[in-house]
């Protein structure tokens, strides 16, 4: 039995402990108990947040920004089994996923506390045309004066980590808004911050109700820039709303995995199973939808039931639970929906569709329409849902991009001429060869088209780059 020690937390505001009456709980999804509760900010609050934050002026040297970034990683390792208990209490991911988490965090400071020491300047020589003269451009970047982020609930340390990292490497100072589902762990990450050295300024945390307060962090006269990682519809109003605003939004993915004739099924199945349940099926990287094509289709679902019977799935807080629940049990009621309408319009089940709160099964559906729910949005579970597919790769390619999204994609196939002809035809920001559609490392540009996204790159170094204003100066010499 897990002891809960109930949280009663604040905010940070540029290293103050701000606090009111009005409360939002957080509970645990496994149990529905409570583990805490977080105040609800008012506008003043979220004012005074961001005028502090565009008010201060950095003066780190990228040393000194280094050497943060470098004790917030250790500090991270140091407080490993703590963080990663907060993370599973809050969110209800398990322990594996958790832990997993926080070593994901880790290389997100480290990759930034180097990228950092980089000097990011370029020269151009002028005189290389005709009409040149004797002169170089040179190019220099500068902090902006606060960005504003928003993060989501399924990854309450990570998304968090690659908001507030390249903010540090690039001398910004930020205000951050997490999901109110899950803002436990981004406090806790404030506080090792400071720990780390980051001058309070440089971040403060707002806890609140999205309704009453985003359009304050989207319109503030403070800040320069918004940052945002979640769902389509609140990234278009975000769009809207933060006009004439920097902005980089990375929204949802319904990412397919393709299965070819001459995969390797055995290891094709297990890069479906484990890329559709791994973080509870709750990353907008989660393999989707398997498009797999009929003349091996049979053997591969045999495959991927077999594997997604041996998911042990439950108590998040076990060390042997590899698949803990999803966010909420309205989240799990969705899914059980979506399934139902899917074996209604033809889909057959082959293992799972069981809810128990917000625990929703590994679930394996064959056979699945390309215009069923399930598949046509965003299925954010641990769903397994397989579309057979005629041999040929056009039309797989047709069925892969008949969605809004377009954020990435994994693909099983040695075929040299296939594999050229999926990274020219799939619409998405992201071509995986025989891996998960998120395979990635936390410093590559990694963003999507369509309704995942602008366009826009996220990933450390990308990041690094939107986060400054970029002056460009010549001298003749």
């Amino acid at each position: 039995m897990t002891t809960i020690n109930v949280r009663h937390e604040t905010m940070r505001i540029a290293g103050h402990r701000v606090d009111n009456e009005r409360r939002i709980e957080v509970r645990y999804p496994f149990t529905n108990e409570l583990i805490g509760s977080v105040p609800k900010a008012t506008l003043e609050d979220v004012r005074g947040a961001f005028k502090t934050a565009a008010e201060y002026t950095p003066t780190l040297t990228r040393y000194e920004r280094h050497r943060i970034l470098q004790r917030i990683a250790e500090l991270l390792l140091q407080n490993k089994e703590t963080i990663s208990d907060l993370i599973t209490m809050e969110a209800g991911l398990c322990k594996k996923d958790s832990l997993y988490e926080v070593t994901r965090a880790y290389d997100v400071f480290m990759l930034s506390g180097l990228l950092c020491l980089q000097d990011d300047a370029e020269v151009f020589s002028c005189d290389i045309t005709p009409n040149g003269q004797n002169r170089k451009i040179y190019t220099t970047r500068s902090p902006l004066r606060a960005i504003a982020a928003i993060t989501p609930f399924n990854h309450p340390l990570n998304q968090v980590a690659h908001k507030i990292a390249p903010s540090i490497a690039t001398n910004n100072c930020m205000v951050l808004k997490p999901s109110e589902k899950t803002p436990l762990t981004a406090l806790l990450l404030a506080d090792l911050l400071y720990e780390a050295g980051l001058p309070p300024e440089m971040f403060s945390v707002i806890t609140g109700d999205p309704a009453e307060i985003c359009d304050e962090m989207l319109t503030s006269e403070y800040s320069d820039m918004i940052t945002f990682t979640g769902g389509v519809s609140i990234g278009k109003y975000i769009a809207g709303k933060a006009a004439y605003k920097r902005q980089l939004l990375e929204l949802g993915g319904n990412d397919p995995l393709i299965v070819m004739e001459d995969a390797d099924l055995d290891r094709a199945s297990t890069l479906a199973v484990n890329g559709a349940t791994k973080n509870s099926g709750q990353r907008c990287t989660a393999v989707k939808r398997i498009l797999v094509v009929e003349s091996v289709a049979d053997r591969f679902v045999e495959l991927v039931t077999e594997k997604a019977k041996k998911i042990r799935y439950g108590d998040p807080m076990s060390p042997d639970t590899d698949m803990g629940t999803v966010i909420d049990e309205e989240a799990a009621m969705l899914f059980e929906h979506r399934v139902g309408n899917a074996l209604e319009v033809g889909a057959e089940l082959k293992h799972g569709h069981h809810r128990n709160g917000a625990l929703y099964s590994p679930t394996v559906l064959d056979r699945v329409p390309p215009e069923a729910e399930v598949v046509l949005q965003e299925t954010f579970g641990p769903v397994i849902p397989i579309i057979r597919c005629p041999d040929d790769i056009e039309e797989v390619i047709r069925i892969s991009n008949a969605t809004a999204y377009g954020l990435s994609s994994g693909v099983c196939t040695d075929n040299l001429k296939y594999i050229t002809r999926f990274i020219e035809g799939l619409e998405v920001g992201t071509v995986n060869v025989w891996e998960v559609p998120g395979y990635r490392i936390e410093m590559s540009p990694f963003g999507g088209i369509k309704d995942s996204g602008l366009g826009y790159k996220e990933g450390v170094l990308e990041a690094m780059k939107h986060y400054t204003n970029l002056k460009t100066y010549s001298l003749p010499w």
